[in-house]
């Protein structure tokens, strides 16, 4: 009884020297024979797979198209967008290779165990990118910025280009592409310049000791109101307050002015660069100052 349990729950498995007997047993031809019909089936096996796989990629393609256009059709966002499609993408190609390695005989069950154990190792070895992925969705769900935002993180600023399952891309103001990790964007500090309507900018300025600054400060401010851009009337909900100029420090070659102005968030680096370059050209004219440099007296015996 116990000796018919053990039998019935043994697995046949193919012995080696039985097969090796087998073949001592039979006639060249027959091995030929044999041979030939392995290698025929296998042929057949391996035909079959290289179909399934371009007919599979084929189908992949046309599904990546469909859920593309369906989601667009449901105006999701641009992030969500570019993630779930990378996502759909490397799911359907797990089951095309599965598939795949199915019809060349290999059993499935044990190729799925076989990357479960694989799975582990590697996600010990890759637990950065394990990390970035869980960014990635963390950014999604949290949604600190999306496609189309100005950001600061991770030490670079610039327009969110994608938002893809393991990196962010942007674009930098001098049209560089930077490629951000989503692990380090997910724990960073963020400045989404964009999630404002309006940014305040501010320029530091250096007149010279004895030049007056009231003057100074009135050509500044007409500078200021002569560029519609600049606005002028406070936005108490937005903390939009009209320009304004300070003295802000008394340093050793420099009486330094700090000019504070509103501007749409989409102006500020138009308006900044706009404004140094008019307020270098026309300030001294109207307001009889000079741009001092640091200098040193040297006084020899």
């Amino acid at each position: 009884m116990g000796a018919h349990g053990a039998d019935a729950s043994s697995v046949d498995l193919p012995n080696p020297a039985e097969e090796l007997s087998q073949f001592k047993n039979m006639s060249f031809d027959q091995v030929i024979n044999a041979i030939a019909t392995d290698l025929a089936h296998f042929a057949i096996s391996l035909a079959a797979a290289i179909l399934v796989f371009y007919a599979g990629k084929f189908v992949i393609n046309r599904l990546y198209n469909f859920t593309d256009r369906l989601l667009r059709r449901r105006n999701v966002e641009a992030s969500l967008l570019t993630f779930v499609l990378s996502f759909v993408r490397i799911v359907l190609y797990f089951i095309l290779i599965v598939a795949v390695i199915g019809i060349l005989g290999i059993e499935t069950s044990s190729f799925l165990a076989l990357f479960a154990s694989a799975g582990v190792a590697i996600g010990m070895a890759l637990s950065g990118t394990l990390q970035n992925f869980a960014g990635g969705v963390l950014i999604l769900a949290l949604k600190p910025f999306k496609v189309g935002d100005y950001i600061e993180a991770q030490g670079f600023a610039g327009t969110v280009k994608k938002i893809e399952m393991f990196s962010t891309i942007i674009t930098t103001p001098d049209y560089k592409t930077i490629i951000i990790p989503n692990g380090g964007l997910s724990t960073g500090a963020i400045n989404n310049s964009t999630t404002q309507h309006y940014r305040r900018v501010e320029w530091k300025i250096g007149i010279s000791y004895g030049d007056s600054v009231e003057r100074a400060r009135e050509a500044i401010l007409e500078i200021l109101a002569a560029d519609p851009r600049v606005l002028s009337e406070p936005i108490p909900d937005e903390g939009v307050v009209p320009p304004a100029v300070y003295l802000a420090s008394l340093d050793d070659s420099a009486v330094t002015l700090s000019i504070r102005a509103w501007v749409k968030s989409d102006d500020f680096w138009r308006v900044f660069f706009d404004m140094n370059e008019t307020i270098y050209n026309r300030l001294p004219e109207r307001a009889g100052v000079s741009f001092p440099f640091p200098q040193v007296d040297v006084h020899m015996n």
